[in-house]
C-alpha cells in the first residue's frame, strides 16, 4: 500500500493536522487544569470539547457537499491554508494573554477540521482503492493516534517546562507559554505544503449545487440524513461509532478531575500521559486489526472491542493506582481500534462514490451530536456536584447498549473473529489459491480433515460464510449450537442423511458456499483416507463448482489433532505454521475417488516444495 504514489504524503498531512489541532486544545486544557478545580474544571473542560465538536454539527451539509463536488486533495490543501491563518491568530492571543480569544479560536480551528474531515476519510478509498481499504483506515487511525499521543506529550512537556507556580491567572500562563504558538504555525505551514502535493484521484464529481437558503432552512440536513439512513448497515455503524466516541469523551472529560480528587495527582504530565497511553493502544490495536483484516473487513472485531471497552469503563472507579490506570487506558486504546477501524472501513466500502462525502460528513455530524449531548450531561453532573464515579457507571450502561446493537448486526462475524483470534494465538495460517474460489456462484469445498480447527481454518480468509455439513452430535453441542444454527450449518446423521443432502442442494442453488470433509472423520495417522461418496448424491442442477483444498501437516501434534507424530515437540512459545491450499476449479460431477487422487497429488506437490 505504501508504494502507491501519494500515500506517504497523505499520511504526513493527516499527522500534521491532528498534531496541530490537538496542540492548541492541550494548551487550553492544561491552563484550565492549573487555574481551576472541581466542578468548574469539568465544566470548562467540557466547554473546550464542545467547541471542538460544534463545527462538525454546523458544517455537516457544506463539508459533505464540498467533498463530493470538488477534488478532496484540494479541500485538504485549502483547509491547511485556513489553519495557517488561525494558528497565527492563536499565537497573537497567547502573546497578549487573551484567554477568551484563544478559547474562541479553538472553535475556528475545529471548523477547519470539520470541513477537512469528510475529504480526508473519503480520500482513503480514492487513493488506495477497495483492496487496501482496511489497511488504509488502519494507517490513518494509527497516524492520527500517534499525532494525538505525540501532541499530548510534546505540548504538555513544553507547557510544564514553561510553567511555574507564580503564574496564577489564565493570561499569565498564556503569555508564559506564548512561543508554543509558533510551533502550531510551523505545523500548519508544513501541512499546507504537503497537501499541495497530493494527487487528484477524483473519478466522478457530484452534479449537485449548494444553495444557502436550503442550507439555512434545514432542507439539506434532512435530505442528507435520509441518504445515510437509506442503508441500514451504514446508519447502524455510524450510531455504534457515535456511542463509542460519546463514552470516550465522557471518560476523558472526567478523568482529569478524578485523578486530581481521588488519586491526588496534580502534575499534568502524569494525567495527560496516562490518557495518552490510550493512543499507544490505538496504534497497537490498529496494527492488529490490519493483520486480522488482510482478507476482508473484519467487522466482528467491533463487537469484541465494544465488550472489552464496556468492562474497562466499569472497573475504572475500582482502581486507585496510576500504574493500573496506565494499563487500563492502554487496553482501552487497543480495543477502541477494534471498533474504529473496521466500522469506518465498512462505512466507506458500502457508501457509493458519489455520496461518499455526504455519508462521511453525516458520520461526523451524528457522532458529534452524540458527543455534544453526552458532554452536556457531564457538565450538568459537574454543575450539580455529582460524583464522577457515577458517570463511569452510566457509561457502562451505554457500553452494554453498544454491545447489544453490534451483536444484533454482527453476531456471526463476532463469533468468527473470536475464533480467529483464538486460533491465531498458537498458529500462523498461510493460504494459497484463494483466487480459485469464485465470488459469484455456488461453491462446494471438499478436502482432507486434520484437526478440530479445520472449520475455523477454512473460514478465516473467506468473507462469504461457509455452510458446513457437520455431524449432528457436534451440531448440537450446548455452547456452540446457537452459533452453528445462526451460521446456517447443516446437521448430518445417518438417519437424517437425505434431509441433509436436500438442504445442501438448496443452499447451493441459492449460490452459497457449502463445505464438508469426505473422509468423515479427523485423520488419526496423518494420512488421507478413502473419500465417502455422500456428496455425489447432491443433485447437479445448480450453477457452481467444486474447489478442492488440502491442509498440510503443520498442525499435527497440537492439542487439536488426533495424530501425534513420535518426534513432534510442543513449544508453547512458538506458533505452528499451517499451510492451506485451494486447488483449481473442478466440475460438480467429479467422483470421490478422482477427487481424492487430486488432493493426494496436491499433497505430493506442495509438501515437496
Amino acid at each position: 500500500m505504501f508504494k502507491i504514489a501519494g500515500v506517504i504524503n497523505y499520511i504526513v498531512v493527516v499527522f500534521m493536522n491532528a498534531f496541530t489541532d490537538l496542540g492548541h486544545k492541550i494548551i487550553i486544557q492544561n491552563t484550565i487544569f492549573k487555574v481551576y478545580d472541581g466542578s468548574t474544571q469539568i465544566v470548562l473542560t467540557a466547554i473546550v470539547n464542545a467547541l471542538v465538536l460544534l463545527p462538525f454539527i454546523l458544517v455537516f451539509s457544506p463539508s459533505g457537499f464540498l467533498a463530493d463536488r470538488f477534488p478532496k486533495n484540494k479541500i485538504m490543501e485549502y483547509s491547511a491554508v485556513f489553519a495557517v491563518v488561525i494558528t497565527l491568530g492563536i499565537t497573537y492571543a497567547y502573546y497578549h494573554g487573551y484567554f477568551i480569544f484563544a478559547f474562541i479560536l479553538t472553535f475556528l480551528l475545529a471548523m477547519q477540521s470539520a470541513i477537512y474531515g469528510p475529504a480526508k476519510y473519503g480520500y482513503i478509498k480514492e487513493l488506495v482503492g477497495v483492496k487496501f481499504l482496511s489497511s488504509g483506515n488502519s494507517a490513518v487511525q494509527a497516524t492520527t493516534t500517534v499525532a494525538i499521543l505525540g501532541g499530548i506529550i510534546f505540548y504538555t512537556v513544553l507547557f510544564e517546562g514553561m510553567y511555574n507556580d507564580l503564574l496564577i491567572t489564565e493570561s499569565q500562563i498564556l503569555q508564559a507559554i506564548a512561543p508554543l504558538g509558533w510551533l502550531l504555525v510551523i505545523g500548519s505551514v508544513v501541512e499546507w505544503f504537503l497537501a499541495s502535493k497530493l494527487p487528484n484521484k477524483m473519478i466522478e464529481a457530484s452534479k449537485r449545487d449548494f444553495k444557502l437558503r436550503k442550507y439555512m432552512g434545514g432542507v439539506y440536513l434532512f435530505k442528507n440524513l435520509k441518504t445515510v439512513t437509506r442503508n441500514r448497515e451504514i446508519f447502524e455503524a455510524i450510531i455504534a461509532l457515535s456511542l463509542f466516541w460519546s463514552i470516550s469523551q465522557v471518560v476523558l472529560a472526567v478523568f482529569g478531575e478524578y485523578a486530581k480528587d481521588v488519586l491526588h495527582v496534580t502534575n499534568t504530565i502524569f494525567v495527560q500521559g496516562v490518557m495518552a497511553l490510550a493512543g499507544i493502544g490505538i496504534v497497537t490495536g490498529s496494527i492488529m486489526v490490519s493483520k486480522l483484516s488482510r482478507f476482508y473487513i473484519n467487522v466482528g472485531l467491533a463487537g469484541i472491542g465494544a465488550t472489552i471497552i464496556t468492562i474497562i469503563v466499569f472497573i475504572v472507579p475500582f482502581l486507585h493506582s496510576m500504574v493500573l490506570m496506565a494499563v487500563v487506558f492502554t487496553l482501552f486504546g487497543i480495543f477502541a481500534a477494534f471498533i474504529l477501524v473496521p466500522l469506518n472501513a465498512r462505512i466507506q466500502y458500502l457508501a457509493s462514490r458519489v455520496h461518499l462525502g455526504i455519508i462521511l460528513a453525516a458520520n461526523n455530524f451524528i457522532q458529534n451530536i452524540f458527543m455534544f449531548s453526552f458532554l452536556t450531561i457531564t457538565t450538568l453532573f459537574a454543575y450539580f456536584g455529582m460524583n464522577a464515579e457515577l458517570l463511569f457507571y452510566l457509561m457502562t450502561f451505554v457500553g452494554i447498549y453498544l454491545v447489544r446493537n453490534l451483536y444484533k448486526r454482527y453476531a456471526v462475524d463476532m463469533f468468527w473473529s473470536l475464533m480467529g483470534l483464538f486460533s491465531t494465538l498458537r498458529h500462523e495460517y498461510i493460504y494459497a489459491g484463494l483466487e480459485n474460489i469464485p465470488q459469484d456462484k455456488a461453491v462446494l469445498l471438499l478436502g482432507n480433515h486434520v484437526s478440530w480447527l479445520d472449520w475455523i481454518i477454512l473460514q478465516l480468509p473467506l468473507q462469504r460464510r461457509i455452510n458446513y455439513m457437520m455431524d449432528k452430535d457436534i451440531y448440537n453441542w450446548k455452547f456452540f449450537h446457537p452459533i452453528f444454527k445462526k451460521g446456517e450449518a447443516i446437521a448430518l446423521s445417518p438417519k437424517a442423511f437425505k434431509d441433509a443432502i436436500k438442504e445442501a442442494h438448496k443452499r447451493l442453488q441459492n449460490g452459497s458456499v457449502v463445505a464438508l470433509f469426505p473422509e468423515g472423520e479427523i485423520t488419526q495417522d496423518g494420512e488421507i483416507h478413502e473419500f465417502h461418496r455422500g456428496y455425489e448424491l447432491i443433485p447437479k442442477d445448480y450453477d457452481g463448482v467444486i474447489v478442492p483444498f488440502y491442509i498440510d501437516k503443520g498442525i499435527f501434534g497440537s492439542s487439536f489433532t488426533k495424530y501425534k507424530p513420535k518426534n513432534s515437540k510442543r513449544n508453547i512459545f512458538k506458533r505452528r505454521i499451517v499451510k492451506i491450499y485451494f486447488g483449481k476449479l473442478l466440475p460438480i460431477d467429479i467422483k470421490a475417488k478422482e477427487l481424492q487422487d487430486i488432493i493426494l497429488k496436491m499433497r505430493e506437490k506442495y509438501e515437496a516444495e
